[in-house]
């Protein structure tokens, strides 16, 4: 346990596609084989409604359905975090409601923005996070991502963790990331629970190195990923990163080229669903891409490729 009280989570908890039929409905049983893999891949933890889950495609009567799925389902087999992002901090409190009265262990929150230009100063960030938790008494893990536009300092970070208590986990994926984990792990002392890497593990060695003790990568390797992790937090830095060097090409080109593509298409030729379709205005992968992406992965052969083969 923390100093809040709070469980300390480490390890791999990677992101839960979200299926589509060839005609772009959800695909329930679809999800459920997802969700039974990426158990079977050995994970700490799932994140579920997520950017790579394709939140921003789902309507809020499809949210309560994989809320509902995901959480039963898994059944407590391994923790699940649900995101609940929303400009809205009343949308974002009632969406943390249901996750948390579902059965979630964590939430994950991004800053609050809209669009290109609207944002809030960080005075009603911290309003608007600190309703979010009043509203429910789990764990919240804040995304600092360059996705929303917002700049959220070490320093702001770390008084959310100081003076919010149940805000104590923070996944960090913007540029120069160890760095800010560093800073943000000085600063924020014991508060800081979680400090996890991001972005598809493509800075994963590095963020080790700066202190994160979990990442939260794609599901499409966190089978080979979780020895990289595991390695290195029992002081075993070389063999960690000669672990991370082989998959290294695999994450680089699915961070690079493919982006949340790259797991539906593995899960689909694993067998895992049926179709790696995703919703307009999102295009399918190039057969090109999904082929390289694909001999890639042959090589190194993860549990997502072979789990329903």
């Amino acid at each position: 346990m923390s100093g809040h009280g709070l469980s300390k989570w480490t390890g791999v908890f990677p992101i839960a596609p979200t299926p589509f039929t060839a005609a772009g409905d959800l695909d329930l049983e679809g999800q459920r084989r997802v969700l039974d893999c990426m158990v079977d891949q050995g994970v700490g933890g799932i994140c579920v409604l997520a950017n790579y889950s394709e939140q921003f495609v789902l309507t809020d009567a499809e949210r309560d359905v994989l809320v509902e799925l995901c959480l039963s389902h898994v059944a407590d087999r391994v923790p699940v975090i649900v995101t609940c992002s929303h400009f809205g901090t009343r949308i974002a409190a009632e969406r943390a409601r249901k996750a948390h009265a579902a059965g979630a262990k964590m939430l994950m929150l991004m800053p609050p923005y809209h669009g290109a230009a609207l944002r809030a100063d960080e005075n009603r960030m911290f309003e608007h996070f600190a309703r979010v938790a009043e509203a429910v008494s789990i764990p919240i893990m804040i995304q600092d991502a360059p996705l929303s536009g917002v700049n959220l300092s070490v320093s702001f970070l770390a008084r959310l963790a100081q003076e919010i208590p149940q805000i104590c986990y923070f996944k960090i994926e913007v540029p120069g990331a160890a760095a800010k984990l560093r800073s943000l792990i000085d600063a924020g002392g014991a508060a800081i629970v979680g400090p996890f890497d991001g972005e598809e593990g493509i800075t994963l060695m590095a963020d080790l190195d700066a202190g994160a003790t979990g990442t939260m990568p794609s599901a499409l390797l966190p089978d080979l990923i979780k020895p990289v992790v595991e390695l290195h937090r029992a002081g075993q830095r070389q063999e960690a990163a000669v672990a991370y060097a082989r998959i290294l090409p695999l994450i680089n080109y699915e961070n690079r080229q493919c982006g949340l593509r790259a797991a539906k298409a593995v899960f689909q030729e694993g067998g895992v669903i049926e179709h790696d379709a995703v919703r307009h205005p999102l295009e399918r992968l190039h057969p090109a891409q999904r082929a390289m992406l694909l001999e890639i992965a042959r090589e190194l052969n993860p549990l997502a490729l072979r789990w329903g083969r």
